[in-house]
């Protein structure tokens, strides 16, 4: 017995005298199966997707699907901007050709917020929908996502599943309609998630819902409709994309994250770094390296357009469960407390700054700061992104990797930092209160930080070239 004892510390010891990088790491447990009676941190993870269908013209089976699943009344959402394109007009056109009776809501905002969230739920509360079509991006999707909850949950408080700290955070038991989402842009995965973001305006920070219960039942994913995105779409969507897969594969490993769930109906969607969302995060990024300029410089580059869908599928899946960190909860009071900023391409009437707009923008300082964690990872991912490392020490893998983004950025003309989306060194504190509440997400990087790191990160996004 003293002989294993003494493997075991040896083993625990070389554990810890390791690099602390997730690509290169293992945790040794000793006996048996791990419990959370014994141990903070978690030592399991799950995998949860929607089913996904992908082809050129495939949004034309929609009509068929519903009538397979015996629909006799179904909500579809879009946007104003959106009901008079292609897509949504593909999708009515493929219903009324199946007979399926359907009521179409087109009210929904582009970067919701929790009084537009109100507006659709009440629009589902008041028809007893069977199911529910999203054809939209993100903010579509998620609006219907929020819409079946809580026409599900009718006597819910709107707080009630709303991320804590700013909801209450109860978990989903019931069973919601099904929903088929029929992404338009490449960017936010959600057709493949369990979660929907919205603006909290009285906060004036953006949160959300998490629960693996709110994904889609199927989403369709047809290349054909990324082709009426405009080209600041385009790119804001890919930067998204980008982020997801920079972010998922450098979080917190999931045996890190604490606590361990006491019942698997805690296990958050978002769990940290794992060896399967790591294969489909490493994968779109190496899609988004090669795809990214041509599908935003070109929007009739169908081949460019239908690999930054794929590629969006792929992140989506990879950060749906392994979750994003510091680019995406700093991007949120970023989108939250904007101005006068006029997004290009985008028919808004209010002021915005783009969701992927505002998760890129931070992101060379981001990973400059999350670096020393697994700098492995860090220039692995410099490396699928065009960067030459055979000669760069891991120290330095923060600065490769943010020069690598910076060039993207740049090439894409994006703006200069936040500085130039009207932002100032005086916000700096707003902007820091505001990601105090997106713990869900922050707390999955790898790296501590305080809040003097926050307003740091912040002051360097100011101008970034």
């Amino acid at each position: 017995m003293a002989g294993r004892e003494r493997v075991v510390d040896l083993l625990r010891q070389l554990q810890r005298a390791s690099c602390r990088c997730p690509a290169h790491s293992s945790t040794f447990h000793q006996g048996g199966a791990a419990t959370c009676i014994v141990q903070k941190t978690d030592y399991a993870f799950e995998m949860a997707s929607s089913n996904i269908r992908y082809g050129q013209g495939v949004s034309r089976e929609i009509g068929l699907d519903l009538q397979n699943l015996g629909a006799w009344n179904v909500c579809v959402m879009t946007d104003k901007n959106l009901s008079r394109l292609p897509p949504v007009k593909s999708v009515l056109d493929s219903l009324t050709k199946a007979g399926v009776e359907y009521k179409v809501y087109d009210s929904v905002r582009v970067e919701p917020t929790d009084t537009s969230f109100k507006e659709a739920i009440l629009f589902a509360k008041s028809n007893s929908f069977d199911v529910f079509v999203a054809v939209g991006g993100g903010s579509v999707i998620d609006t219907c996502k929020a819409a079946n909850l809580y026409a599900c949950h009718p006597d819910a408080d709107f707080l009630d599943f709303v991320n804590a700290p700013i909801g209450k955070g109860k978990p989903i038991t019931r069973v919601l309609k099904p929903l088929i989402a029929v992404p338009t842009t490449a960017g936010t995965g959600s057709e493949t998630t369990g979660v929907a973001i919205f603006d909290f305006e009285p906060l004036k920070a953006k949160t959300g819902i998490a629960s693996r219960a709110i994904r889609p039942t199927l989403g369709i994913v047809d290349p054909t409709h990324t082709l009426s995105m405009p080209e600041r779409v385009a790119a804001n969507s890919g930067f998204d994309v980008l982020c997801h897969a920079l972010e998922s594969y450098t979080a917190l490993p999931y045996n890190q994250r604490t606590p361990c769930p006491p019942n698997p109906i805690d296990r958050p969607a978002y769990q940290g770094s794992n060896p399967i969302s790591d294969v489909w995060s490493r994968h779109a990024l190496h899609i988004v390296a090669k795809y990214i300029k041509r599908a935003v410089r070109d929007p009739e580059d169908l081949e460019a357009r239908s690999s930054m869908h794929l590629a969006s599928v792929f992140a989506g899946i990879g950060f749906g469960n392994a979750g994003v960190h510091l680019c995406h909860g700093m991007s949120y009071p970023i989108s939250g407390n904007v101005k006068t900023h006029s997004a290009k391409g985008y028919s808004v009437q209010h002021p915005l700054v783009p969701h992927g707009l505002s998760v890129v923008l931070t992101s060379p300082a981001v990973f400059s700061f999350t670096a020393p964690m697994c700098p492995e990872r860090h220039l692995e991912a410099a490396e699928i992104l065009g960067a030459d490392i055979r000669q760069v020490k891991r120290e330095d893998a923060g600065a490769v990797l943010a020069d690598t983004l910076r060039r993207l950025l740049f090439d894409l003309q994006v703006e200069d930092g936040l500085g130039a989306v009207g932002y100032s060194r005086d916000d700096i504190p707003a902007l820091v209160k505001g990601t105090i509440p997106q713990e869900r997400v922050t707390r999955l990087c790898p790296r501590q930080h305080t809040e003097d790191d926050l307003s740091q990160l912040f002051e360097a996004s100011m101008k970034i070239y």
